[in-house]
């Protein structure tokens, strides 16, 4: 009984420190903007970021304590700030054209294909490995699918080959995490 207010109230105090972290962090902007017109944020934006912010680093939490692990919560750490820097860049400026580009609407099919597939791990490190893996392949496969439905799409060279190179980026990080869950099952197995 005793343990299990013990477990309560650690994950109480973890959402509460979760909570003050994203209200600093939101303060960043708040004061950025009594300072330059260069930061426009109305209050939609504050509680999208305090919404991504706060979710991330409670998943992150919640991962932790899965497996205690210095590999698995580096493997969870760098998957989660993947799928945060995924979700804020494109919602910010978009990765495929502007942010208001439908064929950006396909990196959330990436991000559910993560989800199922750390569902279907019960995250469990090498169920995880394997999710990376097939999570980096379909952010691969988004640019490409995007070049062919949306072929049309007013893109010069660069800005095809950029998409490409932010796209790699994301892979690289989402096959770092995979390798480490895969590190972190090996070590234990």
């Amino acid at each position: 009984m005793i343990k299990v207010m013990k477990t309560g109230n650690t994950a109480y105090k973890a959402a509460i420190r979760l909570a003050i972290a994203t209200g600093i962090i939101l303060l960043l902007p708040f004061i950025a903007m009594q300072f330059t017109d260069e930061v426009v944020w109305d209050l939609a934006d504050f509680v999208a970021a305090g919404v991504l912010l706060f979710g991330t680093g409670l998943a992150y939490e919640l991962m932790a304590r899965k497996g205690g692990t210095v590999a698995y919560r580096a493997a969870a750490g760098v998957a989660l700030a993947t799928v945060f820097l995924l979700v804020w860049v494109n919602g910010a400026v978009g990765i495929i054209g502007s942010e208001n580009n439908d064929a950006n609407l396909m990196y959330f099919g990436v991000i559910a294909v993560g989800i199922i597939g750390a569902i279907m791990a019960r995250l469990q490190p090498l169920g995880m490995s394997r999710a990376l893996f097939v999570t980096a392949f379909a952010q691969a496969l988004v640019p490409v699918i995007a070049l062919t439905l949306w072929a049309s799409m007013s893109c010069d060279a660069a800005g095809v080959s950029g998409v490409f190179v932010l796209n790699a980026f994301f892979v690289a990080l989402f096959l770092g995490s995979a390798w480490l869950f895969r590190k972190n099952a090996r070590d234990f197995s």
